[in-house]
């Protein structure tokens, strides 16, 4: 028979000693640190036995409890409490250890699938392992491990031009950390400045860009920036690429990445506020998306760079742009009922709201995927593209029903009901408001049922007018729909669904000729469209503004309201322009042609205001146009 004594510890085993020799040396003041103990954690454990420790050191710590539990004797409790801190002492530092030992390991492991890659696909493997929607996220511990193992990596290769990728990858990590470093003190002093602005309308406004493009040194930020600042694509830069320093190209992601987060995270803190709340998050992260996708675009378009780097740094662009709106679509207060883009001008922003269609061609059918075309549909109907946001809209819904998005479904058939009303498909879109309301209330979608709720009534509203004679017992329900769609939109400080309520019940009173009320509703829906910027709204505000006035036989209100409506619905490419240019026609023949002249002259400074003086001065021509039976809309 061997020997007992003989026999080999096992690793708990050896393990408890361990335990317990610290606990000792805490104890008669050998350790005197959190950190001390630490380095000795460091030093002793072995790879890989991280759950035994956990163990032992569990086993160990029971002892001490039930020791202490069962003491009586004053000195022993004593003893028995300072053993017990010194575990607390050694728990914190085993805590600690787990914490850097798992960065580390993260690091090491994002290293090796670098290296795996082929050596011409490297940069494409760091921008793949560096991806913001992986677990667990590389923040800036990570990256400054990273950087140290890129560089001791690439003093054991052989292949010096290997070498030189990696440490170019080190170097721009490194720059675009201190490139943060140089910029967080001005990452939102713009919004303080005198004239105030929110920064991201791409039109030629102060904003951030000059502030940045003063205080960073780094030749491509800072071209970049003060691109931005002159409302310039940012596609020119890649462009005019002759040669590509890859550590710029690191250094930018590492620190427009950091820039994003950062606006986010300050604009999250915010009270809701039409310049600067929690909707400007979304505005930042679609900003900071089309920068990767005018990129992408301008190095598909380089013809002073090879073929090969030409696409390869087009899909490392497109990739980032995608990793941005993967980020973006998986927040819990993601707009799936728009609000993000009231902050852009959309003159510019029609150009590059294409730059982010191919990397949602590159994505795979995810909830994510599902959730941006929700946003790039609405988008294109808030520019008037109606034909492109039903496109979106649809691929969205089919997307959204194949991963099982219920929120993002109804969303979807809520925006397709609402371009419905404004291309006067009311049928359509009564039919896509009633199944969104059943959805919503089966969800618990409040959110969503306040939109099915307000299409729903407007679009019954709307249906009812086509009659030759409307009954206010026949509006009572659109009537209720409407009101309820209101009261909950209101709750959840939803104006963009507020505006829709109020006009439709404006115009539902219109319709049975109540025009007190009719006013109340549609001043207060005016005033939210003009907050709010939504053109649709407000052109047919006005439209029923001009009906209403004049069933209240006040003719200049109604001349002034009427002209507008037509003006603004035609502008929008609405066919309802031709009924408020029908209402005009009847109050020029009722005034007489001076009378009606005097009082567009009267009004003519309300007027510019709105619609300025081209505006003003087209009037003529469209109840010209009118009167010659010229109905054609774009």
């Amino acid at each position: 028979m061997s020997d007992p004594v003989s026999k080999p510890l096992t690793t708990y085993e050896r393990y408890l000693i361990f335990v317990e020799r610290i606990i000792l040396n805490i104890n008669n003041g050998k350790l005197l640190s959190k950190e001390h103990v630490y380095r000795i954690l460091s030093d002793s454990l072995e790879s890989g036995t991280g759950e035994i420790f956990e163990r032992s050191l569990a086993e160990h710590s029971n002892l001490l409890q039930a020791n202490f539990d069962a003491q009586t004797d004053t000195v022993k409790q004593a003893k028995a409490t300072q053993s017990l801190r010194a575990m607390k002492i050694l728990k914190d530092a085993w805590e600690q250890w787990q914490t850097n030992y798992q960065v580390q390991d993260t690091c090491t492991r994002g290293l090796q699938r670098i290296l795996d890659a082929e050596a011409q696909d490297r940069l494409l493997a760091l921008i793949q392992v560096l991806d913001p929607n992986h677990t667990p996220v590389f923040e800036r511990q990570h990256l400054q491990i990273l950087t140290e193992l890129l560089q001791k990596t690439a003093e054991t290769l052989a292949d010096d031009s290997e070498a030189f990728q990696l440490r170019q990858f080190a170097i721009g990590i490194t720059r675009g950390l201190a490139s943060f470093d140089l910029l967080e003190g001005f990452l939102v002093s713009w919004l303080y400045e005198s004239q105030r602005q929110v920064g991201f309308e791409r039109t030629k406004v102060a904003g951030p860009w000059q502030i940045w493009s003063q205080q960073i040194n780094s030749p491509l930020p800072k071209e970049l920036f003060a691109g931005q600042a002159l409302n310039q694509s940012a596609a020119a830069i890649a462009q005019s690429q002759r040669s590509i320093d890859i550590s710029a190209w690191v250094e930018l992601s590492i620190l427009l990445r950091y820039l994003q987060n950062g606006l986010v995270r300050w604009f999250d803190q915010q009270p809701y506020d039409a310049k600067a709340g929690l909707h400007m998050t979304g505005i930042t992260f679609v900003a900071f998306a089309m920068i990767w996708g005018e990129l992408s675009s301008g190095f598909q378009n380089a013809q002073n760079l090879l073929e090969r780097d030409r696409q390869y740094f087009a899909k490392i662009c497109f990739r980032l742009s995608l990793q941005t709106l993967r980020t973006f679509a998986q927040r819990e207060n993601f707009p799936l009922y728009g609000g993000v883009f009231a902050s852009f001008s959309g003159e510019s922003f029609r150009e590059t709201i294409n730059y982010l269609d191919q990397p949602l061609k590159e994505a795979e059918n995810t909830q994510e995927k599902a959730r941006i075309l929700t946003v790039l549909g609405y988008s294109q109907a808030w520019m008037g593209q109606h034909n492109q946001a039903i496109a979106l809209h649809q691929e969205a819904l089919a997307l959204a029903r194949e991963v099982g998005d219920q929120r993002c479904e109804i969303a979807n058939l809520n925006h397709l009901s609402r371009i419905s009303l404004i291309q006067k498909d009311f049928s359509n879109s009564e039919s896509q408001a009633q199944r969104a309301v059943i959805l919503a209330r089966q969800n618990g979608d409040r959110q969503g049922e306040a939109n099915a709720l307000a299409n729903l009534g407007y679009s019954e509203v709307m249906l009812a007018r086509q009659q030759e004679y409307v009954t206010p017992e026949e509006m009572e329900t659109p009537i209720n729909h409407l009101e309820r769609g209101q009261k909950l939109s209101e709750k959840l400080n939803d104006l963009q669904n507020q505006a829709l309520c109020w006009v439709g019940l404006g115009t539902a009173y219109v319709a049975i000729e109540q025009p007190q009320q009719a006013q109340i509703h549609l001043e207060q829906g005016l005033a939210i469209t003009q907050q709010i910027g939504d053109r649709d709204l407000q052109a047919l505000s006005h439209a029923y503004l001009g009906e209403t006035f004049y069933q209240l036989n006040q003719l200049e209100y109604a001349t002034y309201h009427a002209c507008l409506g037509m003006y603004l619905l035609e502008q929008r490419h609405s066919k309802a322009w031709q009924q408020s240019a029908a209402l005009v026609v009847i109050l020029q023949g009722k005034l007489g042609s001076e009378a009606f002249s005097n009082i567009l002259q009267q009004m003519r400074s309300q007027f510019i205001a709105l619609i300025g003086i081209d505006g003003f001065d087209h009037l003529p021509n469209l109840i010209e146009r009118y009167r010659q039976g010229d109905i054609k809309t774009s």
